[in-house]
């Protein structure tokens, strides 16, 4: 086999390589939903039945983008944060500030997401919040692991 096949074959591997990233991709933009950061609530909403973990969903979903400006203000504290280490001269009262602005923001969040979560559980049947009472349970105890 020449250069010329070798590089054909090569060449034709990674062509189609690309091809497959990319519907992929496409694929997982259009079809994929993202996870919000809810943890251990957010997952346990999958033992639900599909209406009611839609709503479920919708409602944590609807809970994180009311608190968009909150997470904006811990993205903003936590690069202050990193701008402020990364000075010559470190700061160390000014970094920790920061980072306590940052935590504090994340803490209302997931507060704010955590009520919601009750709030929308409080309407369940008792079956119903059984199953999401246990699925938290296991979710957990696998991270005490």
């Amino acid at each position: 086999m020449n250069r010329w096949h070798v590089g054909l074959i090569v060449s034709l591997i990674l062509n189609l390589f690309l091809a497959g990233a990319l519907a992929a991709g496409y694929v997982s933009l259009r079809y994929g939903r993202g996870m919000i950061a809810a943890g251990s609530l957010r997952i346990a909403g999958a033992e639900l039945p599909p209406d009611q973990r839609r709503a479920y969903r919708a409602a944590l979903r609807e809970t994180r983008r009311a608190m968009r400006p909150t997470v904006l203000a811990a993205r903003e504290a936590k690069a202050q944060a990193a701008a402020l280490l990364a000075r010559p001269r470190v700061d160390q009262a000014a970094v920790l500030a920061a980072l306590d602005r940052a935590r504090v923001a994340d803490a209302a969040v997931r507060a704010a997401v955590e009520r919601r979560a009750v709030a929308f559980a409080a309407t369940l049947p008792p079956a119903q919040r059984a199953r999401l009472a246990e699925a938290m349970r296991r979710r957990a105890a696998r991270g005490t692991q």
